[in-house]
């Protein structure tokens, strides 16, 4: 620990209310760290815990309480939690007779429902802080905003300490939020974001998301395999955001299947709630047909937007784009290279993955001078029944960049693990290079498609072909014999289709 030096004479009012009683920066001991990590989602708390690792001193602050930001918190694993769990709800309702299986009674019990879910997150937010201890992480539970280029202020949580942090390097990890919708109030009770539509305390009979992204396809399907009436409005023509064209309109076709009911090509003029309803008003993009919809509740899933309230980014001058990202180079660093940037706020998917993978090159950057990241290698999985993942290059990004490619595929209803798991919606298709066989990306519909994507993940990385995988004897009866068959069809002819 040591004394700031700065000539600066400063009014502490704007550092807090514990700090009005100094009257300079220089009366205020600081902490010294070699990182200081502000944020701890997926990002955030790999770089510390990397940076850990690797013999630095490291700091990771985080403003909401409990660590694994967004996606532990209100994102990625309750909502894993709670179709995992409605699905199995599904099943014993729809699914077992035929497996021979009778049950009767079978109901929502909402309270214990979101319990379940609850105590998922419970436990991996714990479990990290476990790891900070583990390796040595210090930890800050506050708000983090720069003082200058090497400090950093911590407004604490209530029953913490404020602190001063000062640090050879500084990462920012803050993340995402929701992005709002122009004239639309949330409330989260029956105009809802992410986060509250992860907490209702009832199932609505009617829901209606706008937005037909991953976001609101999960949460879409949570509900109406509990009873609710889906419909999703969506700007676009199609669902899926970054999905292959042909994945996206197969997806529709069995959400369909499932009940959802689409109205693509919508631009939403409005939503507000009225007493327990909510009424909102649609026009049709091409013909300016304008309709009246209800809804019990109102989910606004239009995606997420970078987060930097609160950071003070002025006080360094950090640059912001017109889409609200830092501006980073391609080793993460700011104009002040010794500050760092990762995840969602700053370029590329908002992703946990993508975040964790920077988070460990960023530390791997300060210690060694180099890292990477694969940025034509991220994954990405839906988590409907059956999932949809991908990775690497859609038909459409090949067509536009002009490069030759065979497709190949094939169907789980021809995989006899799917069969007799009477799970067979869904295909595997790959996409590779006409002439050297080497896979270029690879799109799957079915059954634990996002744990087979990283079988493809490993292809892309080591720049195999199809041939090299259809070479690979995978065990019978797997899922993953699928994935077979589609290599082998991309280059030759498949044996069981």
């Amino acid at each position: 620990m040591f004394r700031l030096a700065t000539q600066r004479q400063v009014a502490l009012t704007k550092f807090g209310s514990k700090f009005t009683s100094v009257r300079t920066l220089a009366d205020v001991v600081a902490k010294k760290h070699d990182v200081v990590i502000i944020g701890g989602g997926p990002g955030g708390y790999v770089a510390a815990i990397k940076a850990a690792q690797l013999g630095l001193d490291t700091a990771c602050i985080e403003k909401r309480g409990t660590l694994g930001g967004t996606c532990l918190n209100v994102g990625c694993i309750p909502s894993k939690a709670l179709l995992n769990n409605s699905h199995l709800f599904h099943q014993i309702q729809h699914d077992t007779k035929k497996r021979g299986i009778e049950v009767s009674g079978a109901k929502i019990n909402v309270a214990e429902f979101q319990k379940s879910k609850d105590t998922a997150v419970k436990q991996l937010t714990s479990g990290i802080e476990g790891l900070f201890k583990k390796n040595g992480v210090t930890y800050y539970k506050g708000n983090g905003s720069f003082v200058d280029e090497h400090t950093v202020k911590v407004d604490a949580l209530e029953g913490n300490e404020n602190a001063l942090l000062q640090a050879d390097n500084i990462i920012i990890a803050t993340g995402s939020e929701v992005t709002p919708f122009p004239g639309i109030t949330i409330d989260e009770e029956r105009i809802v974001s992410s986060t509250g539509a992860l907490a209702l305390k009832e199932i609505p009979k009617k829901l209606t998301i706008i937005g037909g992204g991953i976001i609101g396809l999960e949460m879409g399907s949570v509900y109406s395999r509990l009873g609710s009436e889906v419909t999703i409005v969506e700007f676009q023509d199609a669902i899926g955001a970054s999905m292959d064209n042909e994945v996206a309109k197969a997806t529709q076709k069995f959400l369909q299947k499932q009940g959802f009911k689409f109205k693509l090509g919508t631009k939403v003029l409005s939503g507000e709630r009225n007493g327990d309803i909510v009424k909102i008003e649609v026009e049709n993009v091409k013909s300016g047909e304008k309709e009246q919809l209800e809804s019990d509740v109102l989910l606004v899933a239009i995606g997420r937007r970078p987060y930097i309230q609160g950071l003070n980014a002025e006080a360094v001058d950090l640059e912001v784009d017109k889409r609200g990202r830092l501006v980073i180079d391609s080793q993460y660093r700011s104009k002040h290279p010794h500050i760092r940037v990762i995840g969602d706020v700053t370029f590329g998917p908002m992703l946990a993955h993508k975040a964790e993978d920077e988070g460990v090159a960023a530390a791997e950057y300060i210690k060694h001078g180099h890292g990477h990241v694969n940025y034509g290698n991220i994954p990405s999985v839906m988590y409907s029944h059956p999932e949809v993942a991908w990775v690497g290059q859609t038909e459409q990004q090949l067509k536009e960049a002009g490069i030759k490619y065979k497709v190949g595929k094939f169907p789980f209803i021809a995989n006899s693990r799917a069969k007799t798991n009477n799970d067979t919606e869904g295909f595997v298709k790959f996409l590779a290079d006409s002439e050297t066989q080497r896979v270029l990306g690879v799109h799957i519909i079915g059954p634990n498609a996002g744990e087979m994507i990283g079988e493809a993940g490993l292809a892309l990385e080591y720049g195999a072909s199809t041939e090299d995988i259809a070479r690979v004897c995978h065990a019978h009866p797997t899922l993953s014999e699928a994935f077979k068959e589609a290599a082998l069809g991309t280059f030759d002819k498949t044996i069981n289709f």
